[in-house]
């Protein structure tokens, strides 16, 4: 199964949580502590230690649930506020998976030319 991340909102939850919550935890801290529908998009939650991240997401008929733990380093969580979620794209899921500073790639912009010499 492939996850697809093109055409759905990714959210990253700024808050750790308890990795032993599952589907149904995850599901309900969409629902109950953001206040969306946890088949709406694609959510990323990270540990404590920040070494783990989940990612939730409904697939067709049901939800999926993807798990990466970093054998090496930590993901890189630089967060002004404490609370809530922020939406990211998939270039920067990408980045963040790879265990890249990817809220410093943010203003990395692709080049496009029209005429080459």
């Amino acid at each position: 199964m492939q996850l697809q991340l093109y055409g759905k909102k990714i959210w990253v939850y700024k808050t750790p949580v308890n990795f032993n919550k599952s589907i149904d935890g995850l599901s309900a801290i969409v629902a109950n502590d953001i206040k969306q529908n946890p088949q709406q998009g694609i959510y990323l939650f990270f540990n404590k230690a920040k070494d783990k991240v989940k990612l939730l997401s409904w697939h067709k008929n049901g939800f999926a649930l993807f798990y990466k733990r970093l054998e090496q380093g930590k993901f890189i969580f630089d967060f002004n506020c404490v609370n809530g979620i922020i939406e990211i794209n998939a270039d920067e899921i990408s980045w963040l998976l790879a265990g890249l500073e990817w809220q410093r790639m943010r203003g990395w912009k692709e080049l496009s030319y029209d005429k080459f010499s």
